[in-house]
């Protein structure tokens, strides 16, 4: 009698077990198939950004050679390309990385890499925007204090300075990022169930994780300044228009415009970026999930919105930029046809 319960139990075990492979099965064949649907998107996204930025660049430097001499807002523009172009490839190779080669993942040394020039591109591309937004708002932005005539004044020759140092500042702060990465590391980024996760694996996630907000916390202070700037903008504007109501001028006035193409190019960028900032917490936060690939694919695609889609946006804003892609696209018209 027990040696039939023995084998009755025995092939119930064994049925539970052949009844469960399939839907395992399926639930691989499920998540390698959003994976790749979400690896086109990211590439699409870093296409059409490459293709925004390249132009940036292109126009802006053509034009520097033909007047041998470049204004000062197409060096910040230019710059600013330069920065979201490589952010673009370093977000796209740790994605791709990821997906294709994870064993590459296990040594540390290429994590190490990517990190490091992801914060750094991270903090250049940020510093810049902030670079364009406060220039924006010294150039149009209509204020009596002495500090701010002062700084109007002198912006065009400080821009150049002023970028070397955003370089020289995001590298610094770039440099703690691959400290405490070892080559143990990534061992434990790539363990799929927390129970068999040990203390130590547990310990340096949750180092680096910090490690990586509290730097890319920094980036607030720019972002700040930036929303600072938006906001004396809109009291410059609001002062502007109360001026023209007393002297019964029409609203619609050349510094009228210049406010608000100013507004929107500043006020796209903050949204962009929280939405771009929120997207690297969820990939930074995904060390802790089990499902930690396609969280942080799922991270970086929602990353690839900001560098990509502002420059469009800066593109529209910029006269010389908007007229060069006009005949651009008509000179492309013009071949299809």
């Amino acid at each position: 009698m027990r040696k039939i319960f023995r084998k009755t139990g025995y092939i119930e075990r064994r049925y539970q077990t052949i009844s469960v492979l399939p839907i395992v099965t399926s639930r691989q064949t499920t998540t390698k198939e959003v994976m790749n649907t979400l690896m086109l998107i990211a590439a699409g996204e870093f296409s059409v950004g490459i293709l925004g930025n390249t132009f940036i660049g292109l126009v802006n430097c053509m034009d520097w050679v033909k007047s041998r001499k470049i204004a000062s807002i197409d060096l910040i523009l230019t710059s600013l390309a330069i920065s979201r172009f490589w952010l673009l490839c370093v977000i796209l190779l740790d994605c791709f990385m990821l997906v294709l080669y994870p064993d590459v993942y296990a040594t540390g040394k290429e994590m190490r890499i990517i990190d490091f020039f992801w914060t750094l591109t991270n903090h250049l591309n940020v510093w810049f925007a902030t670079c364009l937004s406060i220039f924006y708002f010294l150039k149009i932005a209509n204020f009596f204090h002495p500090l701010f005539l002062w700084m109007k004044w002198r912006i065009d020759r400080m821009i150049p300075g002023i970028l070397l140092g955003c370089v020289a500042l995001s590298v610094f702060i770039s440099l703690p990022v691959t400290e405490n990465l070892n080559d143990d590391f990534r061992r434990c980024v790539k363990t799929k169930r927390k129970t068999n996760i040990t203390l130590r694996c547990r310990v340096q996630k949750a180092g680096y994780a910090s490690t990586k907000i509290y730097l890319n916390l920094l980036t607030l202070l720019p972002f700040s300044a930036s929303l600072i700037s938006f906001l004396l903008l809109i009291l410059s504007l609001w002062r502007h228009t109360r001026k023209m109501q007393l002297n019964s001028t029409g609203y619609r006035d050349p510094s009228t415009e210049a406010h608000m193409g100013a507004m929107k190019a500043v006020i796209s960028f903050l949204f962009l970026f929280v939405t771009y900032y929120l997207a690297f917490l969820i990939a930074t936060s995904s060390y802790f999930l089990p499902e930690t690939e396609l969280a942080v694919i799922w991270g970086e695609l929602i990353a690839l919105i900001y560098p990509s889609s502002h420059s469009f946006i800066l593109i529209l804003g910029n006269k010389k930029l908007r007229q060069a892609s006009v005949r651009l696209l008509w000179k492309v018209k013009c071949t299809l046809k």
